[in-house]
């Protein structure tokens, strides 16, 4: 566990994390950040996308999990019901406390495990802090200029993951 904003990977979408990536690296267990990871902010219900994927990685024996700092307990609920995963909500990343519980919860490991979302400052940070492996992905909407504005401060470490 440290404090490290340096992602071990990185993807450009979450539906481009493969089974055979995961298996690679020993993930059986992946944690999924909500907002604008597996769907933008405005989307009130998975896409196509999203749902083929999890199937997908569901089909290969990796469990699936939704952590989130949001306070939106109907919302990330809704999503977790859905794609048919457990869910925590209030998870205070970038605190790895969230993914600690989650994997408890689970029953896996920190080795055993990854978590895959959109900021480093929040998501990378969590996984790093807790242990597992973290993994960038861009985020599915640029709603907001002061989204794009933290993308670009987390630039120099999104391109640090694509080379390691």
């Amino acid at each position: 566990m440290g404090f490290s904003l340096f992602p071990c990977h990185s993807f450009p979408a979450v539906t481009d994390i493969s089974p055979g990536f995961l298996a690679g690296v020993g993930v059986k267990f992946l944690m999924l950040d909500l907002d604008n990871t597996v769907a933008a902010y405005s989307e009130d219900r998975p896409a196509e996308d999203v749902l083929q994927w999890v199937s997908e990685i569901k089909g290969s024996g990796v469990a699936l999990a939704i952590i989130s700092n949001s306070a939106r307990a109907m919302r990330v609920g809704a999503f977790a019901d859905a794609l048919d995963v457990s869910s925590v909500i209030r998870a205070s990343k970038p605190s790895p406390a969230g993914v600690l519980q989650l994997m408890g919860t689970a029953g896996f490991t920190a080795g055993e495990s990854a978590l895959a979302g959109d900021q480093i400052f929040t998501d990378t940070l969590a996984a790093n802090r807790a242990g597992v492996i973290s993994i960038i992905v861009k985020p599915r909407r640029f709603t907001n200029p002061l989204l794009a504005i933290r993308y670009f401060a987390e630039l120099p470490f999104r391109v640090a993951a694509k080379f390691k």
